[in-house]
């Protein structure tokens, strides 16, 4: 008998989104920063990270593979569920997403989101997405969003594996004595702060990247015998610069391992599920860079992407949600000292700094 994933009747992914052609970048931008008044000579100079990619970001083409990903997966367990996508800022628009999904009957979905941790940026501002978009939609089905799965073991191991393979194609005589460099996008100080349910004090944004890169940390000791020394640090500040964000950028770390006279580095993109473009320039290619420039052996460790794993690991959640729906009693996997976390974001959660605005019921 295939798994129950009812009441459930479709699964949409929700994306970031991204420009698909030079002539998309600056619409994109605006669309990423409406309502911050941020003039479009400087939206142009951001697009420029764009350009030197041929103007398209690699997030859609991603999505799409994921999205092949999930549709094998879900077909292969037996479970007959559509699989819908859509994005925050471009084509295919939330909206437009749901708009399909109600003419094709669809009465209840679960949401995965390519966001894997809890702050306004990467959690509620999905959620009042969502909500605008099912107002804007007759008929629009119910959703429900999938818990955050940072520390799920299908998001975890595939992590583990990437960072084994960067510390293997090191020089050996550095290998063993690398540090590893845990990168994720940096947020406000205010955003971290206010990130997690109020009652717990904020932080969590950090909090659970610190959890993920310690397990992983115990993990390749596991598999080599060595821990290796790790940090985490952040990549992708944009806003005013009397704003405090959380740091040290990576390349302001990279000077710093350098300095201290570590032999080698070892790049995870732990904030990110994917190659998408702060992975590709900031690392790739700006990082990379400055570690070349110092002399410092350095590699970029894969991102989870479509490794089965992550993508099992979806259908993992998915099931999981459907089961604590029907009422049933559900076994949650997850790794290091966090658990897993809750179904629907407590009332306050990673609050909006700007507003007060409403998100989507259930999640």
């Amino acid at each position: 008998m295939p798994p129950d994933a009812s009441p459930y009747d479709a699964l949409l992914l929700v994306s970031f989104g991204g420009p698909e052609a030079p002539e998309d970048v600056v619409p994109f931008l605006e669309n990423v920063t409406r309502g911050r008044g941020i003039p479009r000579e400087r939206l142009e100079q951001v697009g420029e990270h764009y350009f030197l990619f041929g103007g398209k970001s690699p997030i859609n083409d991603q999505n799409r593979a994921f999205l092949d990903g999930l549709r094998t997966d879900l077909a292969a367990a037996g479970i007959d569920l559509p699989v819908y996508w859509g994005n925050r800022n471009w084509d295919p628009y939330l909206a437009d997403t749901l708009a399909q999904m109600a003419a094709d009957g669809v009465t209840r979905a679960a949401c995965f989101v390519t966001s894997a941790y809890s702050s306004y940026s990467s959690c509620r501002q999905y959620r009042e997405n969502l909500y605008d978009a099912v107002q804007g939609v007759q008929g629009a089905p119910r959703l429900d969003k999938l818990r955050h799965y940072f520390n799920h073991p299908g998001f975890v191991e595939p992590v583990v594996d990437g960072v084994l393979a960067a510390l293997a194609d090191l020089p050996e005589e550095v290998r063993h004595g690398a540090h590893l460099a845990f990168v994720t996008h940096s947020i406000p100080l205010s955003m971290n702060d206010a990130s997690g349910p109020p009652e717990a004090g904020g932080g969590a944004y950090v909090v659970q990247h610190l959890d993920v890169a310690a397990a992983v940390v115990a993990r390749v000791a596991e598999e080599t015998g060595r821990e290796h020394p790790h940090e985490l640090v952040y990549c992708s500040r944009s806003g005013a610069p009397h704003v405090p964000w959380l740091e040290p950028d990576v390349n302001d770390h990279l000077e710093a391992l350098h300095a201290a006279g570590a032999p080698a580095v070892v790049m995870v993109p732990v904030g990110f599920v994917s190659d998408h473009m702060e992975v590709i320039y900031d690392l790739d290619t700006e990082a990379l860079a400055t570690a070349e420039r110092l002399g410092l052996p350095a590699r970029r460790s894969a991102t989870a992407g479509t490794d089965p794993r992550f993508v099992a690991g979806v259908r993992d959640l998915l099931l999981e949600r459907a089961a604590v729906e029907r009422g049933e009693e559900v076994a949650r996997a997850s790794v290091g000292r966090t658990g897993p976390l809750w179904d629907a974001c407590p009332v306050g959660c990673c609050a909006n700094a700007r507003e007060d605005r409403p998100t989507l019921c259930g999640a």
